[in-house]
C-alpha cells in the first residue's frame, strides 16, 4: 500500500480570501516502511504572505520570492501524489488549499488533468483518527508527540517537510505501535534506531529443536476449573468446553511435557 504522508504552507487561512500554497512537503511510506522517496517545494504565491502566518512558519515573502510559481510544479506534484492514500492531520484545510490551485491552474489551462484530490486518492485524516481515539483531549501534532513519546523538540517553527515527517512517526504510532522503522527488505542485520522513539529491531536466531512449555500448577490449574465452572454458572455455558480435546485439555494432559 502506497502512502503519502503531507503537510503544506500557505499565505493565510481562507482560500476564499486569495490565499495560496507556499511549501509542500510529502513523505512517501509502502507497506509501512519509509522509502526515502520525499516531496518538497517552496513555492512563490504571487501575493504577499499574512505577518500572521509568518509568525507560525517563519516562511517569508522574500524567502519565496524566487521560487517558481505553483503552475510550473503541479504536474511533478500530482504525479508524486496521484493514486495514493494522503495521510495528512486536519485535511479539509490542506486539500482545499491543493484543489484551489488545481483550479486557479485549470481556469488558465483546462487541458491539464489535475485534480480534484479526493476523486484521485483516498484521504486519511490523523486528526478525525486522533479525536476518536482519544475523545475529549488536545490533538494537535504538538500534543500527538507528547502523547506517542515522538520527539518534537527540533520543531521551532512550523515547516511542511519536517511537520510531514513527523506526522509519519505520529501516524505510525498511532496505528500499531511503529514509528521511524528505516528497514531494507531482506536484511538480517539489527536495524538499530536513530531518533527517540524509534525501535530497535533485532532477528532472533532460535536454536533448532523443541520449546519447552511451563505449564501450571496444581493450585493454578484448580483456579482455572473454578473459573470455568463459575462461568457456566453464570453464562449457562462457557466456550472453552467446545474446543477441541487437543486444544482446550492441553493444560492437563500435557503438563510439564515438551510440544513442538
Amino acid at each position: 500500500m502506497r502512502q503519502i504522508v503531507l503537510d503544506t504552507e500557505t499565505t493565510g487561512i481562507e482560500t476564499r480570501d486569495g490565499h495560496r500554497l507556499i511549501e509542500i512537503g510529502a513523505v512517501e511510506v509502502i507497506n509501512r516502511r519509509f522509502t526515502g522517496n520525499t516531496y518538497h517545494q517552496y513555492i512563490n504565491p504571487e501575493r504577499e504572505i499574512d505577518a500572521e502566518a509568518i509568525e507560525v512558519h517563519g516562511i517569508t515573502n522574500e524567502r519565496v520570492a524566487n521560487e517558481p510559481v505553483f503552475a510550473e510544479v503541479a504536474q511533478e506534484f500530482w504525479d508524486f501524489i496521484r493514486g495514493a492514500e494522503l495521510v495528512i492531520h486536519n485535511a479539509p484545510f490542506d486539500v482545499g488549499f491543493i484543489d484551489h490551485e488545481f483550479n486557479l491552474l485549470k481556469a488558465v489551462r483546462p487541458e491539464l488533468d489535475l485534480g480534484p484530490v479526493r476523486e484521485h486518492c483516498r484521504v486519511l485524516d490523523t486528526l478525525v483518527m486522533a479525536r476518536q481515539m482519544h475523545p475529549g483531549q488536545r490533538n494537535s501534532l504538538d500534543a500527538l508527540c507528547k502523547r506517542y513519546d515522538i520527539d518534537n523538540g527540533h520543531r521551532v517553527l512550523h515547516g511542511a517537510l519536517l511537520d510531514a515527517e513527523i506526522l509519519a512517526d505520529v501516524y505510525m504510532a498511532m496505528t500499531g505501535g511503529q514509528t521511524a522503522l528505516t528497514l531494507d527488505a531482506g536484511d538480517d542485520e539489527q536495524q538499530k534506531a536513530t531518533t527517540p522513539g524509534e525501535f530497535s529491531v533485532r532477528r532472533l536466531s532460535l536454536p533448532s529443536g523443541r520449546l519447552k512449555v511451563v505449564r501450571p500448577d496444581d493450585g493454578e490449574l484448580a483456579a482455572h476449573l473454578a473459573k470455568l465452572e463459575g462461568v457456566r454458572k453464570q453464562a449457562g455455558e462457557c466456550l472453552w468446553d467446545s474446543l477441541p480435546e487437543h486444544f482446550g485439555g492441553l493444560g492437563v494432559s500435557a503438563a510439564n511435557q515438551d510440544v513442538e
